[in-house]
């Protein structure tokens, strides 16, 4: 071996393992989940917002003097509210999914949740 090329060597073959090694080149980044509020006020749920993902939260506010319920039509949650309460959910699936209060059928929305 000439004394010049192990010094060059080495580094290059180092160089190339971490490269190979590194987690973040390879994985595409996910999105932090976030927590969105739905406000019920006059008897009506404010529009959902676009662009939720599974995993997002979603903080229900009554401001309302009446007793209101959040109920999925797939029966994938089901928040109950008395007159000026909060309650959370998680979106666990991706889809359309309908909502409505149980006591007053008129109030209706539909998230709609991606990957």
């Amino acid at each position: 071996m000439r004394p010049g090329r192990l010094g060059t060597a080495l580094p290059a073959a180092a160089a190339a393992a971490l490269a190979l090694a590194t987690p973040a080149s390879a994985a595409p980044r996910v999105a932090k989940p976030r927590i969105v509020t739905i406000e019920i006020k006059a008897m009506k749920f404010a529009p959902a917002p676009a662009g939720l993902h599974v995993g997002d939260q979603i903080l229900w506010v009554n401001h309302d003097m009446f007793r209101h319920t959040a109920t999925a039509a797939d029966h994938s949650f089901d928040v109950d509210l008395q007159a000026g309460q909060s309650g959370r959910i998680v979106l666990r699936k991706p889809g359309a999914i309908a909502f409505a209060c149980k006591f007053h059928p008129g109030m209706k929305g539909v998230l709609t949740v991606a990957k």
